[in-house]
């Protein structure tokens, strides 16, 4: 028999479910009363399934949330994470940022999507309000889609970040 069609490809990030974590976070923001935001949801393999971008999020937001979430997936932990543990070494960030050619945002805002088991199967990345209120949002996002996160919550101080 020939070989003529086309193999089904394994799926880490389902369409369906990065839908799920987009709206659920879009509306988390909505409820929270956030600026517009954008949302990315990127597969493990770093790409893009699902962008969202509310009315009046600026055109540098896309960017910005691929780059959160490309960057927690790319050092396997939260861009908070990542932050805190490079704060004193702008050095490597800087090399990190260049090999990943600018897809490295090491602020809060991307955040890991787990299965059951922990095993990561894709990131999400918001921008369009102080950081630790983009994290916010992303975490009720993977919450809402049935996932585990990683950060598991949102900095305890989220709802006064940049007042």
């Amino acid at each position: 028999m020939p070989d003529h069609y086309v193999h089904r490809l394994q799926t880490s990030m389902p369409l369906t479910t990065a839908e799920t974590i987009a709206d659920a976070a879009l509306k988390a923001g909505g409820e929270a009363g956030l600026l517009p935001l954008t949302v990315a949801v990127l597969d493990v393999g770093g790409n893009l399934v699902v962008l969202k971008r509310q009315d009046g999020s600026g055109n540098l937001r896309a960017d910005i949330a691929i780059g959160k979430a490309a960057g927690a997936l790319g050092m396997g932990i939260s861009s908070r994470t990542i932050r805190d543990r490079l704060k004193d070494r702008p050095a490597f960030q800087s090399a990190i940022a260049a090999a990943s050619e600018g897809r490295f945002i090491p602020v809060p805002g991307g955040v890991l999507a787990l299965n059951a088991a922990g095993d990561v199967i894709g990131a999400v990345g918001i921008s369009g309000d102080a950081s630790d209120k983009d994290e916010y949002a992303a975490i009720a996002g993977v919450h809402a889609a049935g996932l585990k996160s990683h950060p598991e919550q949102p900095a305890p101080n989220w709802k006064e970040a940049g007042l």
